[in-house]
């Protein structure tokens, strides 16, 4: 469904993504992991066409992003970071808005405002100017926006950032919910959104992708032997022999434990083993009582560490990841990089800004009827 091929963004000598090849298949959600600067947002941008890839190349159904862009944008919907979102707007026109750049037909144009809105559950805030709403009001017209049209495939770009944990988690439903409906790509930072949602997580380190799994085998692939944290009531002289005649130990040690008459034993062995019940009843038979057991896992912020140590980052104008030296060059560079951009086609749209314009200032002072100070109320959030 998306197919990235030697995917490379340089900005003077700075690379900001370097040689990234994936490929995304249909039905999923994808977390592209990575810490702040490795190079997501500059990534998602060449995904969606927004700016130009340096070298390499983007299908989206077959279709090159830059040499079909309009059939290959066709089939995506995009939440930037920020969303791009009108204030003075109300949900309903700023849809419909984004709905006619879209190039949906006015017949249908309704229909699919509605739907989007019943999806994202504003429908109860239609009428409100955008302004007046809450953060996470804001970030679900964004994600309604996104999926006007039904695109197969939905690249959200921090979709949670800067919402209180009540709105992470309705943001994060749903997510989850579009997912039964659309490919989905999102990138974050923020490792308990990508465990909590995602299917397949990349992660990407210094522009070059370190790892693409699921979280389940990138855990397992981390961590080439199992560790039991034990405490047991003996002394450490005989937890060391009891543990030697255990088969299958690869390593073991054993200290003094803070309980009193007690000792802590830390004991590896490959995880084709699962040496629990065997440990248990070596120590039991030797009349020692086991206090605690407990399995360490790795997470997947252990992971995420291992694969991005050493990204201490030196941060430009994009927020992405520099070497030192070439950092003061860099800002020059990236304003160069500006005729590149490839902007939102749409034969109307400036025309329709312009009519739009006229039509909202004779209506401005009311929205349905209603007047402003009535969108002044308390949302479910309880902001204005």
């Amino acid at each position: 469904m998306i197919e990235v091929k030697n995917l490379t963004k340089k900005y003077g000598n700075n690379i900001a993504v370097d040689n990234l090849s994936f490929t995304i298949d249909k039905g999923k959600i994808y977390g592209f992991l990575g810490p702040n600067g490795a190079g997501k947002s500059t990534t998602m941008n060449m995904i969606t066409g927004y700016i130009a890839a340096t070298e390499g190349e983007v299908a989206i159904n077959g279709f090159d992003i830059i040499r079909e862009s309009k059939k290959a944008k066709a089939c995506i919907g995009y939440l930037p970071e920020i969303p791009p979102l009108y204030q003075d707007m109300t949900v309903n026109e700023y849809l419909n808005f984004a709905a006619e750049l879209k190039g949906i037909k006015k017949a249908e144009r309704s229909k699919s405002v509605a739907e989007a809105e019943e999806t994202m559950r504003i429908s109860d805030v239609s009428g409100r100017l955008i302004k007046n709403l809450s953060k996470g009001y804001k970030q679900r017209v964004g994600l309604a926006q996104a999926i006007i049209g039904l695109p197969e495939i939905l690249i959200l770009d921090e979709p949670t950032a800067g919402l209180d944990p009540k709105q992470i988690i309705e943001i994060r439903d749903l997510i989850k919910e579009l997912g039964e409906k659309h490919t989905i790509i999102m990138s974050s930072h923020i490792l308990s959104e990508v465990s909590a949602v995602c299917d397949h997580i990349m992660i990407i380190s210094k522009g070059r992708l370190a790892a693409s799994d699921t979280a389940e085998n990138l855990t397992k692939m981390m961590q080439p032997e199992v560790r039991l944290d034990i405490t047991v009531r003996t002394d450490t002289k005989t937890a060391e022999e009891i543990l030697a005649q255990v088969e299958n130990v690869s390593e073991y040690s054993v200290v003094e434990s803070q309980e009193q008459g007690a000792s802590d034993a830390e004991v590896k062995y490959k995880p084709e083993f699962d040496l629990r019940d065997e440990i248990f009843r070596a120590f039991t038979e030797k009349g020692c009582s086991i206090i605690k057991m407990n399995m360490a896992e790795v997470s997947l912020e252990d992971v995420f560490l291992e694969l991005t140590e050493g990204d201490a980052a030196l941060y430009g104008s994009e927020g992405e990841y520099m070497q030192p030296e070439t950092a003061e060059e860099f800002d020059e560079d990236y304003k160069k990089s500006d005729r590149e951009k490839v902007s939102v086609e749409s034969e109307t749209s400036e025309q329709f800004k312009d009519g739009f314009a006229d039509e909202s200032d004779a209506g401005s002072e009311t929205v349905s009827g209603t007047d402003e100070e009535t969108y002044k109320e308390e949302d479910d959030d309880g902001n204005i």
